[in-house]
């Protein structure tokens, strides 16, 4: 592992441990990664204060306001349909005032964990005259100090690794460094809202209902109402920037469970139409094929089938210094319900 890495990775470790110590504002709920857990908003960021009206960054940079995305016991995030594309492992984004950036390194300093040549440099560069001369206590203000964060969830990725660069300062207005590529973006916020993203689970409706025939047209359809679009919105306060994420419901892929059924239509993809995907049986359609559907052609004995039912969800995204709405790979979510399929009877005489 190269130094740099392990040095930091020393940093961390050490900080994780003194994290409750240092920064006791932490501890308040909605600021940082991840914010509120409940489904609730999170559009008001906090922090240290310094006492002039600067709000610090050193709980979090990102804030989700979750107020419109899905909710309830059977919601769930969507995975995204291109099997080669992750929202971001990790990013760079505002961490410290001067002030938290000195009562973050110090205690590291002074424990001596990460080895007397590298604090020695560290002071060098933040205390004695070197770039960043009393932690750069004379902008105060006017910018913020900037690290890297790990998604949450994605800790144990690889790529959470990637994200090697040492601190370093960012003037309020002024673009990162070009060295940084992953340097907080409204695309990289619609990204991180996209992990934020829980739709319902599907279960359709089906006629007949509970137990079906071999051989019998079993109708499938879902109200798209109980479907509606869900959003995230992510922002960065200290940036003024943000973006929304959006998914809409978009089409519903039934699997069977067995290979001895036909589906309706034959792809067994049922598009969206209007509010409704599929159509709902009703007296005196029982001779005519269903839009969406599926026909079994042997009995579930004394068991049943695992119907599949997934929805493919639209998303994309806008947000600060965007025109329209920007795409974002399709995701997919979905849930098994019990088909009871049984012979149909006859008696001959």
């Amino acid at each position: 592992m190269p130094v740099l890495k392990s040095r930091r990775a020393a940093v961390v470790a050490f900080a994780a441990a003194t994290v409750l110590v240092l920064c006791p504002a932490q501890a308040f709920a909605g600021y940082g990664h991840g914010g509120s857990t409940n489904g609730g908003s999170d559009t008001t960021a906090s922090g240290n204060s310094d006492g002039k009206g600067n709000v610090g960054a050193v709980a979090g940079a990102v804030v989700f306001d979750r107020s419109k995305n899905g909710s309830g016991q059977s919601a769930g995030p969507v995975a995204s349909s291109a099997s080669n594309w992750t929202p971001p492992a990790c990013y760079y984004a505002p961490k410290y005032t001067p002030e938290q950036l000195q009562e973050y390194l110090e205690p590291i300093w002074e424990a001596g964990s990460t080895g007397y040549e590298w604090d020695a440099t560290q002071r060098e560069k933040y205390v004695n005259g070197g770039e960043y001369k009393d932690f750069n206590k004379e902008k105060t203000g006017k910018g913020y100090f900037w690290d890297s964060y790990v998604t949450e969830g994605r800790e144990g990725d690889p790529g959470a690794l990637d994200c090697t660069k040492d601190i370093f300062w960012v003037d309020n207005g002024a673009a990162p460094p070009p060295d940084v590529p992953q340097a907080i973006t409204p695309e990289m916020l619609a990204q991180l809202a996209y992990a934020e993203i829980r739709v319902p689970s599907t279960e359709v409706e089906l006629a007949p209902e509970g137990e079906t025939k071999v051989n019998l047209p079993t109708w499938a359809w879902l109200d798209a109402a109980e479907f509606k679009p869900v959003s995230v919105t992510a922002s960065v306060p200290l940036l003024n920037v943000q973006a929304t994420t959006t998914a809409e419901p978009l089409s519903l892929k039934i699997e069977p469970g067995t290979a001895d059924a036909t589906t309706y239509p034959a792809s067994g993809v049922c598009e969206l139409n209007g509010k409704q995907i599929g159509e709902a049986y009703a007296k005196g359609k029982a001779g005519e094929t269903p839009p969406c559907g599926v026909k079994y052609l042997r009995s579930s004995g004394d068991g049943s089938y695992q119907l599949q039912a997934t929805i493919t969800w639209r998303i994309h995204w806008t947000g600060t210094g965007v025109n329209g709405e920007q795409p974002l790979p399709n995701g997919e979510f979905g849930g098994d319900q019990d088909v009871i399929v049984q012979e149909i009877q006859s008696i001959n005489r």
